[in-house]
């Protein structure tokens, strides 16, 4: 089991690394290609590369410093304290001690939805925000599972790493759609005249640069989800190792899936964050989206492979199935 426990823990680690490095070189191809496509030469590519490099850092600065207090207001939360919220700070404070970090503030959502998220740079600057549902419709071992979960994302920096892969993603999208913008308006045929006609490599580069700003972003969006699902399967395997009871996560993902309430507050950029997704199959607003989250029924029996326990099969295993 312990074998089974930290390979799964590392396999994860490996995984969203590498697709995170995938991000980066997608990025830097694509700048690469626009430049030479625009200037005709390697050291404008690299310059143009450069400059998008430094945009897409300012983009991030602003993010890690403002980017908690956005989510955190956005969603409706109000930071608890202990004479408001007792049951749920002291379960915080047993997971914080559990993970070795510092005590998040705690936020409460007012909605029936359950659900919860983490936020903040990094375990000194971290929040947790839980809905008023999740208190209400979870015993207290499944809470437990579900905040060591959350825990186990700060404990993780898997803020701080979702936040470099979105900003990377964000990046390639706004690099694609000027370089589209500048050919649409004759950016590219006048800079080719300027230099008295266009050489065949950087003609290769052109077409490259296109087809790339094309096909660059939504590959870049499906490495930011493949991603966002390593870190999903590394979080629970750690609610396990922080809560010593793999069952409470366990039920905690069947329940609120299983449950029809819809988390108003929840939106596409920030669905990603929760325990679960927050936008339900059924909803008109999932129409046309990508999943953000590994199934349900995948993560229920990654857990049970860690205690030895068969995968759910059966009428269980088929209701799960079909709310993803």
């Amino acid at each position: 089991m312990a074998e089974t426990f930290y390979g799964q823990i590392a396999e994860n680690r490996r995984n969203s690394t590498l697709l995170a490095l995938v991000v980066i070189a997608l990025f830097g191809v694509l700048g690469f290609a626009i430049g030479y496509a625009i200037t005709g030469y390697a050291s404008g590519a690299l310059g143009v590369m450069g400059l998008a490099v430094l945009l897409g850092s300012l983009a991030a600065a602003g993010s890690y410093f403002g980017g908690d207090s956005l989510v955190l207001s956005v969603s409706g939360a109000k930071e608890v304290d202990e004479a408001a919220a007792p049951q749920l700070l002291n379960v915080v404070r047993e997971m914080s001690i559990a993970a070795n970090v510092p005590m998040p503030k705690v936020y409460v959502i007012d909605d029936t939805a359950p659900n919860a998220f983490a936020t903040g740079r990094d375990p000194k600057h971290a929040s947790v925000a839980i809905t008023t549902g999740l208190l209400e419709k979870l015993d207290r071992e499944e809470l437990q599972g579900v905040i060591g979960h959350e825990m186990s994302h700060v404990r993780n920096f898997d803020i701080r790493f979702a936040l470099l892969v979105g900003v990377l993603v964000g990046s390639i999208a706004l690099l694609a759609d000027f370089f589209l913008r500048f050919t649409f308006w004759g950016g590219g045929r006048r800079s080719r005249d300027d230099r008295g006609g266009s050489s065949g490599l950087q003609a290769i580069f052109f077409v490259l640069a296109i087809v790339l700003s094309i096909l660059a972003p939504i590959a870049a969006r499906l490495v930011q989800l493949a991603v966002n699902r390593q870190r999903e399967y590394l979080a629970d395997a750690s609610s396990v190792q922080l809560t010593r009871n793999p069952y409470g996560i366990e039920r905690a993902l069947a329940k609120i899936s299983e449950d029809q309430e819809v988390l108003e507050v929840a939106n596409r950029a920030t669905q990603h964050m929760y325990f679960t997704n927050p936008i339900k199959k059924f909803e008109q607003r999932a129409s046309g989206l990508f999943s953000t989250h590994p199934p349900t029924l995948e993560r229920i029996n990654r857990l049970r492979q860690l205690t030895g326990d068969r995968p759910l099969q059966g009428p269980d295993a088929d209701q799960l199935a079909g709310l993803d």
